[in-house]
């Protein structure tokens, strides 16, 4: 699902580190260049001759613009430099009445929507495999947990649904987030518009598929790259709360999901029988690097007065490796989802384990409905569940089924109906239909 309009085929998406090649930006920063001087050309400010003669000329070679900024220490005037060495005599338009942060930071917008319609199309396939394990395991019975401790019956499904839920949000911030980054600029040195025509920021934006920002200073305002940084930053956490899950119940002691393990894989160096979670642990590894980011992004809104650069060393290291740590987070649990190993049985012994103490709540309930007081109720069930917490082979159903204050209040059939899993999970469908599942 794509969100607003892009530069880039739809349906021939680059990888996402296609996109931050040294080449690739200097790509951008002509496609800026170039679509100013058609505005410029179109509002009579300049002949089409020389537009068309920069369009069929202009080029830049990435070796020979290091080369000139070795000498200049100016990237935009080392790179404005190398492409008037192609375009020649109509070069003396190129750039006119701009600052250089009217092609970097409009430039950077189109990189960055390109990086989210990559990242968006991951998203969905996340969502696809999500929900189709979803769909597989509805009715695969298993045991919440809360506090790490066993709580009452779920299904597998029904954790799955939660995490496709969680995904549907990210893919709307995402298509949010496509808006408010989607922002370009040629307003020339502290955004006042001194030497430019504001309608040539309106056409080159247009001509773009951006939107020009609204009060631009010398640069766009940093909150927005703060919120691309943040958003980025949700979804990798979102991401490690799926891989954290999946290393819990891939413990030796539970093994209710594994990681899937190719013939020929190994462990552990030392240790034959080890299979380890080693993809949901780079996962949770790899969230942390994107939230130091989004602290980056947040550390980068307060610029001085109109503009300084202490952004832009951040911006060349953070945004390159957040998209592409992102993009391959995507890659890696969407993989791990789609051939993830389920054991239902485990999942069944787990559930039973100590003789079902899991369904105490519904034994109380039962209770309390047969007329007993619900103080005394919990009493004598917490007792029972108790004994058999701390009994090797404690068994809370039979407890329960020979205690003689509960025969008096429930019947045989009335304490076995007690231990059935599907009341608990009567309404799950609820969820179900609200996710179109």
């Amino acid at each position: 699902m794509f969100c607003g309009t892009s530069l880039i085929e739809r349906y021939t998406l680059p990888e996402m580190g296609d996109l931050w090649t040294e080449t690739y930006k200097l790509k951008t920063w002509l496609q800026v260049e170039i679509a100013v001087c058609e505005a410029q050309a179109e509002l009579g400010y300049i002949p089409a001759e020389a537009v068309e003669t920069i369009k069929a000329k202009a080029n830049f070679d990435p070796k020979r613009v290091l080369e000139i900024e070795a000498e200049v220490r100016h990237d935009m005037i080392a790179f404005l430099t190398n492409v008037n060495e192609y375009v020649g005599d109509a070069g003396r338009y190129i750039h006119l009445g701009m600052t250089s942060s009217d092609v970097l930071d409009t430039a950077l917008a189109l990189q960055l929507v390109a990086s989210l319609d990559v990242i968006q199309s991951h998203v969905d396939k996340l969502i696809q495999a999500i929900r189709f394990q979803a769909q597989q395991h509805r009715d695969t019975v298993m045991i919440g947990r809360s506090h790490g401790i066993h709580a009452e019956p779920i299904t597998f499904g029904f954790k799955l649904a939660g995490w496709l839920a969680e995904v549907l949000r990210h893919r709307d911030r995402l298509c949010q987030l496509h808006r408010e980054i989607a922002v370009g600029k040629i307003s020339g040195a502290v955004g006042t518009y001194a030497n430019v025509d504001p309608q040539i920021e309106a056409i080159t934006c247009q001509n773009l598929g951006l939107e020009p920002d609204a009060a631009s200073t010398q640069v766009i305002s940093r909150d927005r790259h703060a919120q691309f940084f943040n958003t980025l930053a949700l979804l990798a956490a979102s991401i490690e709360r799926f891989a954290v899950e999946i290393r819990n119940l891939q413990r030796t002691d539970v093994l209710e999901v594994e990681e899937f393990f190719s013939k020929g894989q190994k462990g552990s160096s030392a240790m034959p029988h080890k299979r380890n979670p080693i993809r949901s642990e780079r996962l949770t590894g790899l969230a942390r690097l994107i939230r130091g980011y989004a602290m980056s992004g947040l550390e980068n809104v307060a610029l001085w007065h109109e503009r300084d650069i202490s952004h832009s060393a951040v911006e060349r290291v953070a945004l390159p490796d957040a998209c592409i740590l992102t993009h391959f987070m995507l890659v890696e649990i969407t993989d791990l989802v789609k051939n993830l190993l389920v054991y239902p049985e485990n999942m069944l012994r787990n559930m039973n384990v100590y003789g079902g103490v899991v369904f105490s709540q519904r034994v109380m309930l039962a209770l309390v409905e047969k007329g007993m007081q619900r103080e005394d109720a919990y009493a004598i069930v917490q007792a029972c569940a108790h004994q058999a917490w701390n009994t090797p082979d404690g068994d809370f159903h039979r407890l329960i089924a020979s205690n003689p204050t509960v025969a008096t209040h429930l019947s045989p059939d009335d304490v076995a109906a007690c231990f059935d899993p599907r009341y608990q999970l009567r309404h799950l469908d609820v969820i179900y239909q609200r996710l179109n599942i």
